[in-house]
């Protein structure tokens, strides 16, 4: 009350105590609304500038609905009345605008509108630059009321792009005349096409004159002069896109953003690459975006933040077209190699979608796709392997050499589960194309499909049960042998009633029907009617590429949240990862090649299944040495992911002090019961690392995700690593499974710098045998120098540049924290590019501790 008494007075600042009062602590339900509007009504009322800006600001604030009700007739009055100040108008607009922004509903458009549009003639910049702002809100929503607006903003922004600096005294930043209304001028400008001939020639000349000015050389080095600058520049440019209709300015805005796209500001980088992409969709500027290729490649391996690699793969994927296609699915499909987990997915998509696109020769489709397995098989959606097959089938000239392909690619021992699935059913519908060689007879074939088996989830295995009553038919020479396998106690009695009946349906089908029935049912699949592409679809629905959101979206489909938050995986995520035999996920017209039952513990062991107690820790789960692997040089990923669990870890370490987050995803819609996450650690190792961890709650809910925390201490130099069991009860079934964790030595180092002349001298003290290990080594991944360099930094030593007299080796110095003692590590790393090895020197002043650091990093190359 004291505040409302205080707004009836005639002192300014008791006034504007009363006013701040208000704006921050009234609520709009406050009885005493009534009496404050009064107080407002009569300082609107009172023409005294002051006083007037006192209520404005104050509407503004509190901005709510019984404001808006109260005074949207009146402010637009005051907004365009020929007796306000210039001070008065600006709040008036800004404050208008904060109503608009509100309740939309409540601001009658009517005869102001077209006299606030004529504000943009104003003398004072102020007025123009608060009305830009309320134009550009109201005209896109009703673009017809406001298109007047065009031909005054271009006008205007020609006085201000031709202006000298010293001409807008008081509008000039750091010799930029007036940054902030051209930008909001050019942006009004986006709500419209194209102009009218005589208003575009104008605007052409503005542009024009915004883009030369670009080239000038800096009035200042200060950074605002820069940004205020670029910030015009930038903006101009997203007009030059909007219009899409002058070639010579679209070539121009491309060049310019190409000198950009090698700046040292990071900003400025990301900034390109994202007006690029837009650029690159252009007819009249997509040659021009072409010739950056080179940039945008080095952009993909060398820069450092992973915001704007991911502009640079957006930008390649808009860029690509026939004539490039090879070279940039290739530098994708490397860069994939150590691509942020958070980006691969997307990536994924692109590449399968690039390669089918721009496929002449579909040889190099089916090379491309099982390649994209190979290096990031986790990442790889169901809608492409489906795709794969789908072409392949429709395509008569590409089938033998695919079948050749795929029974190569599985000769491989260790095999992602997705190229198990392209490999089976491939080769059940034309491994009869490649029978022939004695190398991949029917047998061969079949035992090297049977090998991978054991190893698969329940999906993957139903769809090899499929395959092997195709090949019963293809090949009546492994009848016998397949019989057996189908009669076999762990495929008639198996506890998964959908392998379990596949069993009993083929092994009865192959013994009864004659050989015509059995050709008939088991026939080849016919070919798929054309659709659009279901890969195309799903990059579509992560919101367009290139968007924020569209990463966030494939976080989510992860169901793991990168930032460690507990997020709910959607329902969707599960139904992907098994799909029903009816539903047709893809459109592809035909079930999906193998329908799933229950989701199996893969990765676990099948114990006693009426047993609640803890039963004994599973073996590790398949392909969790890899992981462990890719683990060594950084700190965050997927470190686990089968039908049911998902693990993802983040983990920081300082000195000899660490913290890892642990994330188990329900990627199922039922609840896990009596869920024990237990770390497991050997008697040598707990005495050298001591792990601190907080329980989880025992019911981890269907698509929900629960987080752990692990504090970590190195003591003493160690060797292994401990293991995470984690054990709990799936739909009555006990699921088992044991992981690695990746805290390794490594994690305890600190980088150091050091001149070459000391780190000659600190090697020859460190010569005697024992303190040196060496290990020469075939490089298992291709040879780039700035994906090695990465590798040793993310290992944790410093990269020392011009120490090694040869400038191809690698030499990198840290310390080893631990608890009782600190241990100094040199390392030199010397490629041969011909023959394709490594030599890699480990010296330090303990020989075990150069050991486990040599055996640790040789696996990264």
């Amino acid at each position: 009350m004291e505040a409302v008494n205080l707004l009836s007075s005639n002192r300014y600042t008791e006034k504007q105590i009363g006013y701040l009062f208000i704006s921050v602590l009234v609520n709009s339900n406050s009885e005493l609304i009534r009496l404050i509007n009064n107080a407002i009504k009569n300082d609107l009322a009172s023409r005294n500038p002051t006083f007037m800006g006192l209520a404005l600001h104050c509407i503004a604030s509190v901005g709510s609905r019984e404001m808006a009700e109260a005074f949207a007739g009146e402010i637009p009055k005051v907004l365009v009345a020929g007796d306000t100040m210039d001070s008065v108008k600006q709040s008036a607009a800004l404050c208008l605008l904060r109503l608009y922004r509100t309740s939309p509903d409540l601001v009658p458009m009517g005869d102001w509108t077209s006299r606030v549009v004529h504000l943009l003639n104003d003398q004072h910049l102020g007025v123009v630059t608060a009305a830009t702002s309320l134009i550009t809100t109201l005209a896109q929503k009703n673009p017809e009321e406001f298109k007047t607006s065009v031909s005054l903003a271009v006008s205007r922004l020609s006085r201000i792009v031709t202006s000298a600096s010293t001409d807008l005294q008081d509008y000039t930043y750091y010799f930029v005349p007036a940054p902030w209304l051209s930008v909001k001028l050019l942006r009004l400008l986006q709500c419209y096409p194209p102009p009218d001939p005589a208003v575009r020639g104008r605007l052409t000349e503005c542009l024009e004159t915004i883009l030369n000015k670009a080239q000038e050389p800096p009035k200042s080095k200060k950074v605002q002069h820069s940004n205020a600058k670029n910030a015009v520049l930038f903006e101009a440019i997203s007009l030059i896109i909007h219009h899409d209709s002058e070639p010579n300015l679209l070539v121009r805005a491309c060049n310019q953003l190409g000198q950009f796209l090698q700046h040292r500001e990071t900003n400025l980088r990301y900034l390109a690459l994202e007006s690029m992409c837009t650029l690159a969709s252009s007819e009249f500027s997509h040659e021009a975006v072409k010739t950056h290729i080179e940039t945008v490649i080095n952009a993909l391996k060398t820069e450092r933040d992973v915001s704007v690699r991911q502009r640079a793969v957006d930008l390649l994927y808009a860029m690509c077209d026939r004539s490039n296609a090879p070279q940039i699915v290739a530098e994708m499909l490397s860069y994939l190699e150590t691509a942020d987990y958070s980006i691969r997915e997307e990536i994924v998509l692109k590449v399968a979608i690039l390669a089918e696109k721009y496929a002449v020769d579909y040889t190099w489709y089916v090379d491309t796709i099982l390649n994209l397995i190979r290096i990031a098989g986790d990442y790889v959606s169901e809608e492409v392997w489906y795709r794969v097959i789908q072409i392949v089938i429709n395509r008569d000239d590409v089938q033998g050499y695919a079948a050749k392909t795929v029974f190569e690619a599985l000769q491989a021992p260790a095999c992602h589960e997705n190229l198990v699935k392209v490999g089976g059913y491939i080769l059940g519908e034309f491994g009869n194309l490649i029978a022939g060689d004695p190398r991949s007879s029917p047998l061969v074939q079949f035992n090297l499909l049977h090998s991978k088996f054991h190893l698969c989830s329940v999906p993957t295995r139903a769809l090899l049960l499929s395959t092997y009553i195709k090949f019963v038919n293809l090949f009546p020479e492994v009848k016998a042998t397949i019989q057996d396998v189908l009669r076999s106690d762990s495929q008639l009695r198996n506890a998964d009633v959908e392998l379990q009946q596949r069993a009993v349906e083929y092994l009865r089908l192959s013994t009864v029907a004659s050989t015509d029935i059995l050709a008939t049912v088991l026939e080849e699949m016919p070919p798929f009617p054309e659709r659009a592409s279901s890969i195309l679809a799903k990059l579509k629905k992560k919101k367009g590429p290139g968007t924020v959101t569209g990463l966030e979206d494939a976080k989510r489909e992860r169901g793991v949240d990168v930032n460690g938050g507990p997020e709910p995986a959607p329902a969707s995520a599960s139904a992907a990862s098994t799909p029903s035999p009816s539903a047709d996920l893809l459109g592809l017209g035909a079930t999906p090649p193998a329908p799933a039952g229950p989701p199996p513990s893969s990765g676990g062991l099948l114990v006693d299944v009426f047993s609640d107690s803890a039963s004994a820790v599973a073996p590790l789960a398949p392909g969790s040495e890899d992981n462990f692997a890719r683990f060594v040089c950084k700190n965050n990923g997927v470190l686990f992911e089968n039908q049911l669990l998902q693990i993802g870890l983040k983990s920081e370490f300082r000195q000899n002090l660490g913290r890892m987050f642990i994330f188990y995803g329900n990627k199922t819609s039922t609840q896990f019961l009596n869920f024990t996450p237990t770390l497991i650690c050997s008697d040598d190792l707990q005495s050298n690392l001591t792990l601190q961890t907080k329980p989880v709650d025992p019911t981890v809910d269907g698509g929900a995700q629960v987080q752990q925390v692990v504090n970590i201490e190195c003591v003493s130099d160690f060797m292994e690593a401990p293991v995470l069991n984690i054990q709990f009860r799936y739909g009555g079934t006990f699921q088992n499974v044991s992981v690695q964790l990746p805290i390794t030595l490594n994690k305890f180092f600190q980088p150091t710098e050091m001149a070459s002349q000391d780190f000659f001298q600190r090697w020859k003290q460190l010569s005697n045998p024992q303190q040196e290990v060496q290990n020469i080594f075939k490089a298992k991944h291709p040879m780039d120098t700035e994906i090695t360099k990465a590798k040793i930094i993310g290992f944790g030593s410093a990269l020392l540049e011009e120490v090694d007299p040869n400038p191809a080796n690698f030499v990198g110095a840290g310390i080893i924290h631990s608890k009782t003692t600190q241990i100094g590590c040199l390392l030199r790393l010397e490629p041969n590019l011909q023959a394709q090895m490594y030599r890699l020197t480990l010296r330090t002043s303990k020989e075990s501790v150069s050991q486990r650091l040599c055996e640790l990093l040789s696996e990264q190359f």
